[in-house]
């Protein structure tokens, strides 16, 4: 932020300073736009409402991809984090992932200073309450203060915010987090519009106060003794172990209770105050309760919520029950007998934007340079929040510049797969990655994300120079040593054949390239060093090579297959198409690409209810089209 006059026209306005806000200003505003955030409260800016945590399975990686493209996220990890784990590490590299505790005010903190301190950014606090559009073009975003923003492309990121309402038991009232204001009026401005929405529900557990907490009754989780960093510009560090996470469970005590008490739920009492879907992949308890009766306990993670701060997070027990089923639910758990509740859990509820009303890019199809990301969108997560605001930030940018958009493919990213699954299959439930929803998981995983996406980040105005020539060294340096390993033969010999068999694999017995024993389970890197003249030091590097060489089969089959699937996501679709037009297609499927309007053959193919023959159809129909076009 530069500027210490108020200014009342911009390029770009991002309404929201969340997850999804913070990474869609910092990116609009590296990639040279005149860039406002409004913020309902500054002072939680980059706030985590719910678990004081960034990373797990899929999410990790999609905030190392964030990274890689020049956002922010990995790095304000880095500055706040606590507690820094690598999960899954006795299993394949696809699902390994980095989880860290973070310090959520001092997060919120880092995050500010980020936006305070970037050039062509402006922050302001105001609640949006209407979108102004001309001529079918974003043209400006009015406040409750009666200011007027004038602007070329707008960027909703409002989080839970947007009609936003919380329940605890029988009391119900409009905000968009505890203590904080709702933003009603919006909603209707987007429906104004034409846009369709919809509402989701979530839930967080309550805060407790840490000296109220008998630790020993609990099995400790402590920090890595490795040096772990989220980013790929910060140096990997161990961190000291003063902010442990303990683990408890519930029981059938627990369990009496909540039943007992579930007459009074929101969710499933008498009166229903929550008519929403929540999400599955974060349950509530009373859902895990009732949805899972033959289970005795349910996991939970006692999370601190920071260093200054006496306060933890009961990770696994999210409920909207009523206060005092609250109290004696959680003195029901061991360790927790004496707990002193400081903040109730909760259930809110919000609107989002049917995200099929978006295009890949996350522009709007009703209104021109309108974008959506973040939660807005039917998604859950800080993580996916902060991939879809990058895009959304590098796509407003692009447009206004008149520059090729940012449509990250399935094979490239994990955010590739989540805008895809959002703007083509839609939601029934609040989104959340998981590896399971990549196909291609093998070639997405959390060590290689700059490989992957450090170009684009570099095209659009977000990656520095030097960044992009160490990737582009590092790449190289790969190949060379996949190729150097590719050279080399080991002759058998009983010492060789020792040596073999004390690492548990079987021995040679004829001349054996080094590329092919690292290509065995038992084998590592590092093992090769007892027969290779020259190994690398560079543990990452040799990580990369090693995954390279042990899955280079699968990931030549996976390659064949994205080649095929390339050719259909570059079939386009003209913007203009009359789908009354092309012959035989089915009615069904015509109403789903009305409706949808997809931008490649290959989208339109994974739209669910599209028949494999109407996709014949239409691409027969393209290619007839091209050919008329060039005579």
């Amino acid at each position: 932020m530069r500027s210490t006059i108020d200014d009342y026209s911009f390029d770009i306005v991002v309404v929201g300073a969340g997850h999804a806000g913070i990474e869609a200003g910092l990116a609009s505003a590296k990639a040279g736009m005149k860039t406002l955030v409004l913020a309902i409260n500054l002072d939680t800016v980059g706030w985590a409402p719910c678990n004081p945590a960034v990373g797990g399975p899929a999410k990790g990686v999609v905030a190392r991809e964030v990274d890689a493209l020049g956002g922010q996220i990995a790095k304000t990890t880095d500055k706040t984090a606590i507690n820094i784990r690598m999960l899954n590490t006795s299993k394949g590299p696809a699902v390994r992932a980095l989880r860290a505790q973070i310090d959520k005010k001092e997060y919120s903190i880092e995050m500010k200073r980020a936006l305070e301190n970037q050039e062509n950014l402006y922050l302001r606090s105001a609640i949006a309450t209407e979108i102004l559009v001309e001529n079918g073009k974003v043209a400006g975003v009015v406040t409750h203060f009666g200011q007027v923003y004038r602007c070329k492309a707008a960027i909703i990121t409002t989080g839970t915010f947007l009609g936003g309402k919380i329940v605890i038991g029988p009391k119900a009232f409009e905000a968009g987090r505890l203590g904080e204001f709702p933003s009603k009026m919006l909603s209707e401005s987007l429906k104004k519009l034409g846009f369709k929405l919809a509402r989701f529900k979530t839930g967080t557990p309550a805060r407790i106060l840490g000296n109220s907490i008998d630790f020993s009754k609990m099995e400790r989780q402590d920090t890595s003794d490795t040096p772990l960093a989220f980013s790929y510009f910060s140096e990997p560090r161990v961190l000291p172990k003063d902010s442990p996470c303990w683990l408890t469970k519930t029981n059938p005590r627990t369990h009496s209770i909540i039943r007992r008490d579930i007459q009074f739920s929101p969710l499933y009492g008498d009166v229903k105050l929550i008519h929403s879907i929540g999400p599955r992949y974060c349950p509530s308890i009373e859902d895990k309760v009732l949805k899972f009766s033959s289970k005795d306990s349910h996991q939970i993670f006692v999370e601190p919520e920071g260093r200054n701060t006496g306060e933890y997070y009961l990770n696994g027990l999210s409920t909207s029950l009523p206060f005092k089923t609250q109290v004696e639910m959680v003195h029901s758990v061991e360790g927790l007998e004496k707990a002193v509740i400081m903040r109730p859990a909760y259930a809110v509820e919000y609107d989002f934007v049917i995200p099929e009303q978006l295009h890949p890019t996350l522009e709007s199809k009703l209104v021109e340079n309108l974008y959506f990301a973040g939660q807005v969108n039917g998604t859950s997560g800080y993580e996916e929040a902060a991939g879809q605001g990058i895009v959304a930030g590098i796509n407003a940018s692009a447009k206004l510049k008149g520059a090729e958009p940012l449509v990250l493919k399935r094979s490239e990213a994990y955010i590739g797969v989540m805008i895809d699954d959002l703007v083509t299959r839609g939601v029934d439930e609040p989104y959340r990655l998981l590896t399971s929803r990549a196909e291609y998981r093998l070639m997405l995983r959390h060590d290689n994300a700059h490989l992957r996406l450090t170009e684009y980040g570099y095209r659009y105005g977000l990656i520095p120079r030097w960044f992009y020539d160490k990737v582009v060294i590092i790449r190289e340096a790969i190949n060379r040593e996949v190729s150097r390993l590719n050279d080399i033969v080991l002759k058998p010999s009983n010492s060789v054949n020792n040596k073999l068999l004390s690492a548990g694999t079987t021995a040679i017995y004829q001349p054996t390239r080094l590329a092919q024993l690292l290509k065995r389970p038992e084998i590592t890197y590092s093992l090769l060093k007892d027969f290779d003249p020259q190994p690398i030091s560079d543990s990452s590097l040799a990580e990369q090579v090693e995954t390279t060489m042990k899955y280079e089969g699968y990931i030549n089959r996976l390659r064949q297959e994205i080649n095929r699937f390339e050719k259909l996501e570059n079939e386009l679709i003209p913007g203009d198409i009359d789908y009354d037009k092309v012959p035989n297609l089915s009615t069904e499927s015509k109403e789903k690409l009305k409706k949808l309007r997809p931008m490649s053959v290959g989208q339109a193919m994974r739209i669910p209810g599209i028949k494999p023959a109407d996709i014949l159809n239409l691409s027969t129909y393209l290619t007839s089209l091209k050919r008329r076009h060039n005579h």
